[in-house]
């Protein structure tokens, strides 16, 4: 018999009598032993890739708090790195790409990619031995859209522009982009499933600036698109969707894909979810990572909303997107330990 996993018996469908919690980026800047690991690598993909280090940055906020979920220390940008495009980490600028063309799409080598992502693999092993039984492990991917931003634009940028307007220039460049994209994250998130995960999530981070049209082509069908090629190869894969600024098309989402647990970022009305979305289908979120910064009876009075908002469908407590280098670590503890008192 195995262990009761709160959080992967929320994803698929039961609701517990609190809700489980994890946090976006709980691996991370505002942690000082997190700072020291990632001053002992020779850079961020370096920190990613060395199963040590990744292994034992992913442990260090369940050493802190009861979490109850790791999530694999990685990047969404591995991806491209495995397909062979140029990718580094910079200080105070971060990631910075070989921004693709509609000649170099055609260069990409889909074909090496999982033996490249290996030691993200033996991380997932890892941490799979080292957790406690009842904590879940979440693997992860970035969507072909958020991902594709990137590769095309350079770098992240706050409208997506150079994407967006590349959709729209070279249709088939793109289309042909976002296939390998859809089928490269089929196989890493199998993998990693196969690695030990328990339920994976799909970061769509940058939805937020497509107008409806594009949404559903380049938002909704990839994640659909990948779900459904997913739980062909591991079936009834719980996957947890978390399309950023989806808005009023979070609902369309939701419904396509097939997801089993929505994630909602901080902009998203509680009563618009509750009224909008299947009382059947499971949310995540959604704290704004800033009222953590605040701290105090604002931070709690909201976190208590929310928990009171999601009480009558399975709910994970998040925050509506990553945690801040600036957070501090006596909120997080504060935070955690609300929500277990139920």
């Amino acid at each position: 018999m195995s262990a009761h996993k709160p959080l992967l018996a929320t994803v698929l469908g039961q609701r517990q009598e609190r809700p489980p919690i994890w946090i976006m980026r709980q691996a991370g800047r505002y942690l000082p032993e997190y700072r020291e690991t990632r001053a002992r690598s020779k850079g961020f993909l370096d920190l990613c890739y060395t199963p040590d280090l990744a292994v034992e940055v992913s442990l260090q906020p369940l050493r802190r708090f009861e979490l109850d979920a790791a999530i694999l220390f990685s990047d969404i940008l591995v991806i491209p790195d495995a397909l062979g495009q140029s990718v580094r980490f910079t200080e105070g600028e971060g990631p910075v790409l070989e921004p693709l063309t509609v000649q170099t799409i055609a260069t990409l080598k889909p074909e090496r990619a999982l033996d490249h992502l290996a030691p993200v693999f033996e991380t997932l092993k890892r941490l799979r031995a080292a957790i406690a039984p009842e904590q879940a492990l979440i693997g992860f991917c970035g969507s072909p859209w958020t991902v594709a931003t990137y590769m095309l634009g350079g770098k992240g940028s706050s409208d997506q522009a150079a994407a967006r307007l590349f959709a729209l220039q070279h249709p088939q460049a793109f289309s042909a982009l976002i296939d390998i994209l859809v089928e490269t994250s089929i196989d890493y998130l199998a993998a990693q499933f196969a690695a030990g995960a328990d339920v994976v999530q799909l970061f769509e981070s940058w939805a937020l600036n497509l107008d409806e049209v594009a949404f559903a082509a380049q938002v909704i069908e990839p994640n659909r698109r990948i779900v459904e090629g997913l739980r062909k190869k591991v079936p009834n894969a719980p996957v947890i969707g978390f399309p950023r600024g989806a808005a009023g098309m979070i609902r369309a989402y939701a419904d396509a894909t097939q997801v089993n647990m929505v994630g909602l970022d901080y902009a998203t009305p509680l009563n618009f979810a509750k009224s909008n979305l299947s009382p059947l289908l499971g949310v995540q979120g959604n704290l704004d990572p800033l009222r953590l910064v605040a701290g105090g009876e604002q931070m709690e009075d909201r976190a208590r909303d929310i928990i009171a908002a999601f009480a009558d469908r399975p709910h994970v407590f998040n925050l509506g997107h990553g945690i801040v280098p600036q957070t501090p670590i006596e909120h997080v503890a504060r935070l955690v330990e609300l929500v277990k008192e139920g």
